[in-house]
């Protein structure tokens, strides 16, 4: 969660033409438009494929993808239904930080009014609660692209007080990140598993400077061999 030139172009006449444009460049551009429109609307039809009657992909209640997780929902009004990776490539993870308790996090992110959840959130002795499923799209990150292809994961703590990032909870984030990246193939580095404060637009600051991210890669991608 964290705290909160334009230059006009001359038109240049083509030998013999007279205009500027030729039929030819005229129909390829519409074939070319054509085609965007269509897989567009192929993408568009892909996404939506759960609000159709009767093929919503089945669940299982309590069901959650890392093993060494526990489940508690979130409630749905902060995440929406989604069929990732197959209608949303999942290529990175946001490590944030609760601002509280793990207990204060869970309490938020089951309050229909709070807006924001995330799929994951790890207390310092190393548990893992997973409440929203990683198929789903979770309002973790402020940026609707990267809730799309992110999965979200909570750390229970404070920014400005890093005694409070236990090696329990360093170990086991690390390990939960590494499942996530040998899952849908994301390479190990700081491109692709990033700070709630690197996602564009964002108004949060962390996980702050006291996350040491040098010794979590390394965790990470000891984990992940």
């Amino acid at each position: 969660m964290g705290t909160k030139g334009t230059a006009g172009a001359k038109g240049a006449a083509g030998s013999g033409t007279g205009s500027g444009i030729s039929r030819r460049a005229v129909l390829i551009g519409g074939v070319v438009t054509a085609a965007g429109t269509a897989a567009l609307a192929r993408d568009q039809l892909k996404r939506a494929w759960w609000r159709l009657p009767g093929v919503e992909k089945p669940r299982k209640p309590g069901e959650v993808d890392y093993a060494r997780a526990t489940w508690t929902a979130a409630s749905e009004a902060n995440w929406r239904r989604a069929d990732r990776p197959d209608d949303y490539g999942i290529d990175r993870v946001v490590i944030h930080i609760t601002q509280g308790s793990f207990s204060s996090a869970v309490r938020v992110f089951q309050d229909p009014g709070h807006g924001a959840a995330a799929h994951y959130v790890v207390r310092k002795d190393g548990h893992v609660t997973q409440m929203i499923r990683e198929l789903d799209v979770a309002f973790h990150a402020g940026n609707r692209d990267y809730n799309e292809r992110s999965v979200g994961i909570e750390h229970e703590g404070f920014v400005d007080r890093p005694q409070g990032f236990t090696a329990a909870m360093y170990g086991a984030s690390a390990r939960l990140t590494a499942a996530i990246c040998a899952r849908y193939d994301i390479p190990v580095d700081r491109k692709h598993i990033i700070g709630h404060v690197e996602v564009p637009g964002a108004d949060h600051t962390d996980p702050g400077k006291h996350w040491d991210w040098d010794r979590y890669m390394k965790l990470v991608r000891a984990a992940r061999v």
